[in-house]
């Protein structure tokens, strides 16, 4: 019998996290593209845009005037999917019919004041004062009696459905922890009760060791395509000391944090030369007023694009149906993304032939 190929061979992917499975064809990268095909974003967008509602000094949809922030600019969501004085109440029909009322707040963090700068085009500093705003926000969302989970994330792109294009991103505070957290506080869990250990430091120890997944390390933090990815170049940034919340970063881990994530979007945006959308997000325990040693936080990043800055992947067919799919693997996905310049490819010199 031939050896198994993980590179060649259609195969099963189990992801600890959730306890899910995916379904990898390497071999299904090789077939033709004559799908949807996306305009890829190089608007060259002003500093300063008065018709944007996020810009300094700017009005609003509601009427409110923005400050003339410097920094960072947190506030409540105008249009935020939960609020918090939603009334108590459920419906139960036969057992099956189920619903109940939801509360939540939701916040909107401007990253720069700059409407042309996003992540990989700020400074280490900039966005070290980001971390610093989600680990404040957490806290204090998170020490609400009302509140059980807050989540941060950040959608960038219109593809991926963001309604402006100023960096920004936002959180969603509510009562209930939600589906794929509550998969994660699960697993992780039993996990620990089992070993002792957090899931992900030993999963990190296995990534370290193999070295085929690891696109990105510093002193404090590793970034890997997970072995379970089901996004072409997903990604998980990993803290190497086991915390379950930003709060509980020192000093020279959110330093630390702010490099990672500068490093990681620059390969991002450098692999197709454009403004590289994702939909990314902080992972973290559940603010319930109980210890959850076994939460390890992480960050996943969840990018569209598959083969070029126009040809997206889609969850549609089998992933609706059945579970995800994925042609490129994920060790193929980790050395492209290794193997791209660290400089912003709008900073390096134009190709001449």
């Amino acid at each position: 019998m031939a050896a198994f190929d993980l590179a060649q061979q259609p195969h099963r992917r189990f992801n600890p996290l959730t306890g899910e499975w995916l379904l990898v064809s390497p071999h299904r990268a090789l077939r033709p593209w004559q799908g949807q095909q996306e305009a890829p974003d190089r608007t060259q967008r002003p500093a300063y845009d008065p018709t944007c509602y996020l810009c300094p000094g700017n009005t609003r949809a509601n009427g409110e005037v923005n400050p003339a922030y410097e920094g960072t600019f947190v506030f409540d969501n105008d249009f935020a999917a939960l609020t918090p004085d939603a009334p108590a109440g459920s419906v139960e029909v036969g057992g099956l019919l189920r619903a109940e009322a939801e509360s939540g707040v939701g916040r909107v963090i401007c990253f720069s004041p700059r409407h042309d700068l996003t992540l990989p085009e700020m400074s280490t500093p900039e966005i070290r004062r980001v971390v610093d705003v989600w680990a404040e926000e957490f806290a204090r969302l998170g020490s609400r009696p009302d509140i059980n989970y807050v989540q941060i994330f950040e959608n960038k792109g219109a593809v991926m459905g963001c309604s402006n294009p100023h960096s920004h991103g936002q959180i969603w505070a509510q009562r209930t922890v939600p589906g794929d957290p509550a998969k994660e506080t699960g697993q992780q869990a039993a996990y620990y009760q089992q070993h002792g250990r957090t899931l992900l430091a030993e999963y990190l120890d296995i990534e370290l060791r193999e070295q085929t997944r690891v696109v990105l390390e510093n002193t404090h933090w590793v970034v890997l395509v997970p072995f379970w990815a089901a996004w072409p170049f997903e990604t998980l940034v990993l803290p190497r000391r086991p915390v379950s919340d930003v709060t509980q970063l020192t000093d020279p881990e959110r330093d630390a944090f702010a490099d990672i994530l500068r490093r990681l979007t620059i390969r991002y945006d450098n692999l197709f030369q454009t403004s590289f959308p994702y939909s990314a997000g902080l992972h973290q325990r559940p603010t319930d007023g109980q210890e959850h040693p076994e939460w390890h936080m992480h960050m996943h990043f969840f990018p569209p694009l598959l083969r070029s800055a126009t040809v997206r992947k889609f969850m549609v067919g089998y992933e609706l149906l059945a579970n995800p799919q994925r042609d490129i693997t994920p060790e193929y996905a980790a050395q492209r993304l290794r193997e791209l310049p660290e400089v912003h490819y709008k900073q390096l010199p134009e190709q001449h032939s």
